[in-house]
């Protein structure tokens, strides 16, 4: 039994090896710093390999033909309106919302702004305990802002929270 390749599948494999490969040459264009404890290409470097390897995979399976398709398959209308909500919530929620001189909606910071988009996001995903994805949205930003702000040196957006920190 021969297996045909699943084209579309296979090119958005080799689509993401062309991404990683892009990715990689920006990358490399970086200017490496002596001074900084982790050098400003390390990030970009992880993103380039995991990349890399999605785009791997991607392209084995469009190889193998490709997966299957359900057919029964509608649009998660509510989903995408979760995940639209979060992403909003998080662009006004990170800076606040000014006219002018006017406040409209005051600025949150980072730590707040992320966990509704954690928060919403899991609940695009089919998650139904919105305090509990508070929770654990909260916890993990707290980390990545302590992350970013102390050991990276790198401001993310101060807030309310941010504040005591």
């Amino acid at each position: 039994m021969t297996i045909r390749p699943a084209l579309p599948e296979l090119f958005v494999g080799l689509g993401v090896l062309a991404l990683a490969a892009l990715v990689g040459w920006a990358t490399a264009a970086i200017p490496q710093s002596t001074y900084a404890r982790i050098s400003p290409a390390a990030f970009p470097w992880a993103i380039t390999a995991g990349l890399a390897a999605l785009g791997a995979l991607l392209t084995i399976e469009g190889l193998r033909g490709g997966w299957e398709h359900d057919e029964g398959t509608v649009l998660d209308l509510p989903g995408i309106l979760w995940l639209g909500t979060g992403l909003a919530a998080n662009l006004l929620l990170i800076d606040g919302l000014s006219i002018g001189e006017t406040v409209i909606l005051p600025r949150m910071g980072f730590i707040i702004a992320s966990t509704i988009l954690f928060a919403c996001t899991a609940r695009a995903f089919g998650s139904r305990r919105f305090l509990r994805d508070l929770a654990f949205g909260l916890v993990l930003t707290i980390v990545a802002y302590i992350g970013f702000d102390r050991v990276l040196g790198y401001q993310i957006g101060s807030g309310i929270i941010e504040r005591f920190l």
